[in-house]
């Protein structure tokens, strides 16, 4: 008799456990979806903490009923959440990966322990956020077919698509059994955001830099002219320099550091610049905006065509 009071009382712990791990479940899951938009620092941080007490509350709430497997799945997966709490990082889709692939531990974990299945409740209403896969191999082949399509020469300087295959190969030989496409589609999505707002930066600054440099002729204006002049060519540099690194634009981020070091130096020096050393810097000016223009527009292609590689693309 007292065999099955204890019987009876673990089982309802269990039940109670099964029925709070699905609503931490849920909400780690709610809160990885709005992560992975890009939210403001502050919502980021909440984010973090949601998720990370879920792991937590899973992980104690496993110990005290003796679920080991559970326990360790859950601690385990601590890192993968700290290693995304600096919102000042640009989210990386291996983190993405690694922490989905950990989540993925925690299910199959919590499914043998209780023998509940946490992919479902059972009333057809899924516990988790149910994201379209596909094998981690099967999309790197996809990959590296379509990196074999690509027309070589006209890559302005990048390759999203080699990017992937490399995060891709690093994700097959650590075992990842499945692919959440919705990471790899709201990663290209934000890097998709950022680079257009990078476009939008540059078509707005670059002309107004272009006008303020026919200021900078050693006999063109006077120093006080020159001086407001380089003033605010030098702030609309400085934003650019750091947009062109926000998106990784290599080539826009050299040029940029390069102009805003020149006009430093002008500044410090209250010297103009020769004729021909303006007119230099704004041919250059001009080059540099159809490069990026080109660039932008080789990104957008190459995410279009990772993009069709996805299932719920040809749906």
């Amino acid at each position: 008799m007292a065999a099955d009071t204890t019987g009876d009382f673990q089982k309802e712990l269990v039940d109670l456990f099964v029925q709070e791990a699905h609503e931490w479940l849920q909400n780690i899951h709610v809160a990885l979806d709005e992560l992975q938009q890009g939210p403001a620092p502050e919502r980021h941080a909440k984010l973090i903490g949601t998720i990370s007490a879920g792991v937590m509350n899973l992980g104690g709430s496993a110990a005290t009923i003796n679920l080991g497997d559970v326990e360790h799945a859950s601690f385990d997966a601590i890192p993968f959440v700290e290693a995304l709490r600096d919102p000042q990082k640009a989210l990386s889709v291996q983190g993405f990966f690694a922490l989905c692939k950990q989540l993925g531990q925690i299910h199959t974990a919590l499914t043998r322990a209780t023998g509940i299945s946490f992919e479902d409740d059972g009333n057809g209403s899924a516990a988790e956020v149910v994201y379209a896969s596909l094998s981690p191999g099967e999309f790197l082949d996809a990959l590296h077919g379509l990196e074999e399509k690509q027309s070589p020469g006209i890559t302005s300087g990048r390759s999203l698509i080699r990017s992937l295959i490399e995060q891709m190969e690093g994700q097959v030989q650590a075992g990842a059994e499945r692919l959440d496409a919705t990471v790899i589609q709201g990663y290209l999505a934000r890097m998709s955001e950022a680079e257009e707002s990078f476009l939008k930066a540059i078509d707005e600054r670059v002309p107004e830099i272009f006008k303020k440099m026919s200021a900078l002729n050693l006999d063109g204006s006077e120093v006080s002219s020159r001086m407001v002049a380089l003033e605010a060519s030098l702030q609309d540099v400085a934003h650019l320099r750091s947009e062109a690194q926000q998106v990784n634009a290599g080539s826009a981020m050299m040029f940029f550091t390069g102009l805003h070091s020149l006009l430093t130096v002008v500044a410090q020096r209250r010297v103009g610049l020769a004729a021909t050393r303006v007119e230099s810097v704004k041919a250059r000016l001009h080059v540099m905006g159809s490069d990026i223009r080109q660039w932008v527009e080789h990104g957008r292609a190459q995410r279009a065509a990772i993009d069709q590689l996805f299932p719920s693309s040809h749906s």
